[in-house]
C-alpha cells in the first residue's frame, strides 16, 4: 500500500514531466525489490546439529523451520541438516514425549539441542472409563499400548497385533490364514459358563464398538483395563475385562501418510500322511492307479493379499481432521475363501474461539465382500486315498460312493457357494461444553450397525448331489444389528494446595435391537442364478413347507454412576466410583443393581527416605476392589414365552402348533465378580528399566447357564438360571528394559509373563443343588468315543477326564485301568473307570520383544509362548493309528515306530484315554520385523520406510499334532478340538508362515 501511494497512483493525472519522473520511480523501485529477492535467494543458509536428551541422541526428530513446511527429521545418530530461508531464522524442533522447543538462529549455523521429557505427555497417556488419568494418578491395574507397540500382522483383526503383549490377555487364532477368520478374546481366564467370555470393547469413548470395523494404522492407543476397580465403571459389561481403544486425530500439522503391503502365507508344521507307496505297501485301500498329494490339491501355497492404507491429516489451532481410507484383498490358503474390504474413518475436532465449545465427529463405514473356507477340506485330505486321481478318464471329478470320509473336496471348494457381504458403519459425536476452568459436561450421542448377508448354494452337478438327492439348494440369510447409545458426564476438577480431587457423573442409556430373515429352497430348473431367485425352486411347493423364517428382538441398558479420584501431595491416591445399572434382560425381581469400586496407590518414592536412592526412580504399590457383572445372553430368556411346535392338518389344512417355550425364570440377573487386585509400578536405574506386577483374585458368582430341572413340573427339562461359582488367580509380570545404548546402537526388551489358576467352585446354589458334575467335549464318529472332558466342582477347568492308559498288548490293544486299579483291555471299560488324567488350560503364558536398532535400521523379534498344559492329539486318535478304518489313509505315524504305531487292534479304536494326550507347551518366534528408514529432504516427500515381516517363523513344541495353536486354550473346554457347539471336530485348517513386504511413505 505504501509503493502504491508513493507512486501516486492514488492522485489524479500529471503533465509528461511528472509522468517521466514516476516512471523513472517505478523502475527504480522494481530495480530493488528485483535485488532484495536475489539477495534473499542468495543468503539461504544450511544448519547442521545433534539433538540429544538427558540419557543419549535422539533419531526421528522433527526439526521445521517456523512458518513454513521446510524441514527435516534427525538421524539415527541425532544428527541433522537443514537448509533454511535466511541466517535470522526460528526452528521448531519436537518429538513425541519431550517438550517441543523454537530456537532463533541469530546468525548460528550449527546448534546442540538438549530435548526435555515432558513429564506431562509421559504421564498423561492412560485412558480408563469415561475419562483419563495421569500415569502416576493410576491405582488399578491398566496396560497401556501405544500405536507404535503393536505387531505388524497381516491379519483381519486389530487386536492379533497385541498377541503377547499384554501379561493375561490370551489372543488365540485357530485359523490366522483364513481370511475371514476372527480370534478369541479372554482376561485373567474363563468367567463364564454360558454367557460371553471377551472383554467389553471402548472405542473412542463408546461402549460396544465393532472391533473389526478398525484398521491397525488408525489406532493412537490401548488401553487395557484389568483391575475391577477400572472396569465397575463399566458395571454389567465389565466382568470379563475392558479393552479401550482410541483412534488417530489430527493436528496443526499437515501429513499425509501411505502404507501398503503384500503377504504370502506358506504352510507349515503340516500334518503328514502316507504317501502313495507307502499307502499300498501298508495294504490301506484299493489301488485307483492314480497318484495325488491330495494336501497339495486343496490349498494355495502361497495365498497372498494385499492391503492399503492411505491417511490424511491436518488443521489449525481450533480445528483439525483425520482421515484414513484403506483396501484389502486377502486369499485363504484354502480354495475357496477370501476378502475383499473397502473401508473408512473420518475424525473431525473443533474448538470454538473462545474454548466454550468442543465438538467431535466420528464416522466409520466399511464394506466387505467374503467366501467362506471350507474347513473340511484339509480334512478330506489328510483321509483321501492318494491312488485317487482328482478327475477319471471321462475328465469329471473322481468320487468315492462309500466310507466315512468319502469325498472331493477339489470339486466342493470350486463349486459350492458360500458367500457373505458385511456393511458396518460406526458414528458417534459429542459435545463439550467447558463451563468454567474447571468444570464441563460432554454429551456424546453414537450408533455401532453392521447387517451381514450370506448366500449358500449347492449345485445339481456336484458329484455327492448327482449320487444323492439330486437337487440343487439355496438359501440366503440376513442377519441386522444396531446399538444406539446416548451419555451425558459432568466434570468437575479441583486443586487446593496438596489436594487434589476429580469428580466425575454420569447417565448412560443404550438400545439394542437384532433382526434377521432367512429364506431356502431346493430343486431350481437351473445352476445358473445360484441364491438369486428362490422362489423358483419347486421343492417347497412340492413338500408343503414353509423354509422361511425371520426375527426380531431388542434390550435396553441404563445406568448412572459417578467417581471420585483424589490425591494429596502427588503421593497418596484414592479412587472409588459407583454404577447403578438396570437391564431390560433381567427378570422382573432383577431389574437393577450397584456396583461398586474402590482403589488406593501409595508412590513411595516420593516419600522423603526413599527420595534419595539414586537406582530408584519410581516405586508405586496399589490394590483395588471392584464388582463387576456379565449380562451377554439372549434377550427375553426371563419371560414366559412361546414358540411354534410344529403344524397338524385338520380338515384339509395345516395349523401351527404353539406352546410355551422355556422355563420361567422371574429371577434371572446378571453374573456377579469379585475383583481384588494388587500390584506394584516401578522404574529403576534412570528409568531405564520399569514396570509392573500383579496378583488378582477374581470370584464370578451366579454364573448363568442351563440348569437340569424335573419333568413336570417344569415344561422343560432345563432352566436358563444363575448357578455355579468359579474361581481366577494368578500373577503377571510386565517388564521393560533399556538394555544397551552405544553410539548408533541400541537393544530394548519388554517382557510378558502370566499365571493363570482356576477352579470351578461350585455348581450349586441354594434354589439349584445337587448337580455336582458335566461331562462335555463329545466325540465325533467313527464309533462311540464319548465325552473327553468333565466340568466338575473344586476341579479345573479343562479337566480330561477319560481311561488311564496301561500300554498296548501283543495284539495291539490298547490296555487301561479300571476304577479297582486293574489292567483291562480298553473295550471292556465303562464310564465308571474313567479319571481325571490331564488339563488343558495353560498355568504360563509369556512374550518376550527384542528391539534392535542401528543408525537407520529397525529390527524386531517377538516370541510367544505357553507351558504347562496337555493337549488331546485328535488327528492321533482318529487317523493316526493302523487301526484307522480301511480304505483311508492314515498319519505316518501309525507306520513309523511311533507309540501310535503299536495301536493294531481295531477293538480298541474308539476308546478314549490319556495315551493320546501330549504336553502342548511351546515356544515360537512368532514375529520377526526388519525396516529400514530414510529421510527425504524434498518438497512433497519426508521419509519413506521399506520393512518386512515374518509371522510365525519357527515353534518349539513336543506336541505331534501339527501346531499347537491351532488348538484353542480360551474358553470352558481348552486343549482340544472343538466345533461351535463345544463338541470334538476333525476339521482341520494348518497353520501358515508369513512374509509381509511393505512400504510407508509420509508426505
Amino acid at each position: 500500500m505504501k509503493l502504491y501511494k508513493s507512486t501516486g497512483l492514488g492522485r489524479r493525472l500529471l503533465p509528461v514531466g511528472h509522468s517521466l519522473a514516476r516512471a523513472t520511480a517505478w523502475l527504480g523501485c522494481l530495480v530493488l525489490i528485483l535485488s532484495a529477492w536475489q539477495a534473499s535467494a542468495q543468503n539461504t543458509v544450511q544448519i547442521s546439529g545433534k539433538i540429544l536428551d538427558s540419557k543419549d541422541v535422539l533419531p526421528g526428530v522433527a526439526i521445521l523451520e517456523k512458518g513454513t513446511n521446510n524441514g527435516t527429521v534427525s538421524e539415527a545418530n541425532g544428527t541433522f541438516k537443514l537448509e533454511v530461508s535466511n541466517a535470522n531464522a526460528t526452528l521448531v524442533i519436537s518429538n513425541v514425549g519431550y517438550v517441543t522447543q523454537e530456537i532463533a538462529l541469530a546468525g548460528k549455523t550449527y546448534l546442540e539441542v538438549n530435548l526435555a521429557e515432558d513429564q506431562k505427555t509421559l504421564n498423561e497417556v492412560v485412558v480408563i472409563g469415561y475419562g483419563s488419568l495421569n500415569k502416576k494418578e493410576v491405582s488399578s491395574a491398566i496396560t497401556h499400548l501405544s500405536g507404535k507397540d503393536l505387531l505388524r500382522v497381516g491379519g483381519n483383526n486389530p487386536l492379533m497385533a497385541i498377541q503377547g503383549k499384554v501379561a493375561g490377555l490370551s489372543v488365540a487364532n485357530t485359523a490366522a490364514a483364513d481370511p475371514n477368520s476372527s480370534p478369541s478374546i479372554q482376561l485373567r481366564g474363563a468367567s463364564s459358563r454360558s454367557a460371553g467370555l471377551g472383554p467389553l470393547f471402548v472405542i473412542n469413548g463408546v461402549p460396544g464398538g465393532n472391533i473389526d470395523n478398525i484398521n491397525q494404522n488408525e489406532i493412537e492407543s490401548i488401553d487395557v483395563l484389568k483391575g475391577g476397580a477400572a472396569s465397575a465403571i463399566y458395571g454389567t459389561r465389565g466382568s470379563n475385562g475392558v479393552i479401550v481403544i482410541t483412534t488417530k486425530k489430527g493436528s496443526e500439522n499437515s501429513r499425509i501418510f501411505y502404507d501398503g503391503y503384500t503377504t504370502f502365507d506358506w504352510a507349515t508344521n503340516q500334518l503328514e500322511v502316507l504317501s502313495k507307496d507307502d499307502f499300498l505297501a501298508h495294504k490301506r485301500g484299493v489301488d485307483f492307479g492314480g497318484n495325488t498329494n491330495w494336501m497339495n490339491e486343496v490349498k494355495r501355497n502361497p495365498s497372498f493379499s494385499h492391503k492399503h492404507t492411505l491417511q490424511f491429516s491436518g488443521g489449525n489451532g481450533k480445528t483439525n481432521y483425520f482421515t484414513s481410507l484403506d483396501y484389502r484383498d486377502a486369499s485363504g490358503l484354502d480354495l475357496r475363501s477370501s476378502k475383499r474390504e473397502y473401508g473408512g474413518r473420518i475424525n473431525i475436532n473443533h474448538k470454538t474461539a473462545n474454548n466454550l465449545v468442543e465438538l467431535a465427529f466420528t464416522a466409520a463405514p466399511r464394506y466387505t465382500k467374503n467366501s467362506d473356507a471350507d474347513y473340511s477340506g484339509f480334512n478330506y485330505a489328510l483321509t483321501l486315498n492318494p491312488t485317487l486321481s482328482i478327475r477319471d478318464s471321462a475328465g469329471k471329478y473322481a468320487y468315492l460312493t462309500s466310507g466315512f470320509f468319502a469325498n472331493n473336496p477339489v470339486e466342493v471348494a470350486k463349486g459350492v457357494k458360500s458367500d457373505r457381504e458385511y456393511k458396518l458403519l460406526d458414528m458417534n459425536g459429542s459435545a463439550k461444553i467447558n463451563i468454567l476452568e474447571n468444570l464441563n459436561t460432554v454429551v456424546t450421542i453414537g450408533e455401532v450397525n453392521s447387517s451381514m448377508r450370506r448366500y449358500l448354494f449347492t449345485p445339481s452337478t456336484l458329484t455327492t448331489v448327482i449320487n444323492g438327492s439330486k437337487r440343487n439348494t439355496g438359501e440366503q440369510i440376513l442377519e441386522e444389528n444396531d446399538q444406539k447409545s446416548f451419555e451425558w458426564i459432568g466434570n468437575y476438577y479441583l486443586d487446593l494446595n496438596k489436594h487434589s480431587v476429580k469428580l466425575l457423573g454420569g447417565y448412560s442409556f443404550q438400545y439394542f435391537t437384532s433382526s434377521g430373515f432367512n429364506a431356502k429352497n431346493e430343486n431350481f430348473p437351473s445352476n445358473v442364478l445360484t441364491y438369486n431367485n428362490l422362489g423358483s425352486g419347486l421343492w417347497n411347493l412340492q413338500q408343503g413347507i414353509n423354509n422361511v423364517g425371520s426375527y426380531k428382538n431388542s434390550s435396553k441398558l441404563i445406568a448412572f454412576f459417578g467417581r471420585l479420584n483424589y490425591d494429596f501431595d502427588q503421593k497418596y491416591y484414592l479412587s472409588a466410583s459407583l454404577r447403578r445399572e438396570g437391564s431390560s434382560k433381567f427378570g422382573y425381581s432383577n431389574k437393577w443393581g450397584y456396583f461398586p469400586a474402590a482403589s488406593v496407590a501409595w508412590r513411595a518414592t516420593q516419600e522423603g527416605f526413599l527420595k534419595d536412592i539414586p537406582w530408584l526412580n519410581e516405586l508405586k504399590v496399589r490394590a483395588d476392589y471392584g464388582e463387576t457383572g456379565n449380562q451377554d445372553f439372549g434377550n427375553y430368556l426371563s419371560l414366559d414365552t412361546y414358540g411354534g411346535y410344529g403344524y397338524y392338518l385338520y380338515n384339509g389344512n395345516n395349523y401351527q402348533v404353539w406352546g410355551p417355550s422355556q422355563n420361567t425364570n422371574y429371577d434371572l440377573r446378571w453374573e456377579k465378580a469379585a475383583n481384588f487386585n494388587a500390584g506394584v509400578d516401578f522404574e529403576l536405574f534412570g528409568s531405564k528399566v520399569s514396570g509392573s506386577l500383579n496378583y488378582y483374585i477374581r470370584t464370578n458368582r451366579d454364573l448363568l447357564g442351563n440348569y437340569n430341572v424335573s419333568n413336570p413340573p417344569n415344561i422343560q427339562g432345563q432352566t436358563f438360571a444363575n448357578v455355579g461359582t468359579m474361581r481366577n488367580t494368578g500373577f503377571e509380570l510386565q517388564l521393560n528394559a533399556s538394555v544397551l545404548r552405544k553410539g548408533d546402537f541400541s537393544y530394548d526388551l519388554g517382557f510378558t509373563g502370566a499365571y493363570n489358576n482356576n477352579k470351578f467352585v461350585s455348581f450349586s446354589n441354594a434354589l439349584f443343588k445337587g448337580q455336582k458334575y458335566v461331562d462335555v467335549v463329545g466325540m465325533p464318529a467313527p464309533g462311540s468315543p464319548g465325552t473327553l472332558q468333565r466340568l466338575q466342582e473344586d476341579t479345573r477347568i479343562g479337566s480330561f477326564y477319560a481311561l488311564k492308559s496301561a500300554g498296548v498288548n501283543e495284539q495291539g490293544a490298547l490296555l487301561v485301568y479300571n476304577k479297582k486299579g486293574e489292567v483291562i483291555p480298553g473295550n471292556q471299560a465303562t464310564n465308571d473307570d474313567k479319571q481325571f488324567v490331564g488339563n488343558g488350560l495353560p498355568k504360563f503364558t509369556m512374550g518376550l520383544s527384542n528391539n534392535f536398532k542401528y543408525k537407520k535400521w529397525d529390527l524386531s523379534v517377538f516370541l510367544r509362548g505357553a507351558f504347562g498344559y496337555k493337549l488331546f492329539n485328535t488327528y492321533a486318535f482318529y487317523l493316526g493309528t493302523p487301526a484307522t478304518q480301511e480304505n483311508a489313509n492314515v498319519l505316518k505315524s501309525a507306520y513309523d515306530g511311533s507309540k501310535y504305531s503299536k495301536l493294531t487292534s481295531p477293538s480298541t479304536y474308539s476308546t478314549l484315554s490319556d495315551y493320546f494326550l501330549e504336553p502342548g507347551g511351546f515356544l515360537k518366534v512368532d514375529n520377526v520385523t526388519l525396516s529400514y528408514t530414510q529421510p527425504v529432504q524434498t518438497k512433497f516427500l519426508q521419509s519413506v520406510r521399506i520393512y518386512a515381516t515374518t509371522r510365525n517363523l519357527v515353534t518349539f513344541t513336543k506336541f505331534k499334532g501339527g501346531d499347537p495353536d491351532l488348538i484353542n486354550v480360551n474358553g470352558l473346554y481348552p486343549g482340544v478340538n472343538k466345533n461351535p457347539d463345544n463338541n470334538g471336530t476333525l476339521d482341520y485348517y494348518p497353520s501358515t508362515t508369513q512374509l509381509l513386504l511393505g512400504v510407508q511413505l509420509t508426505f
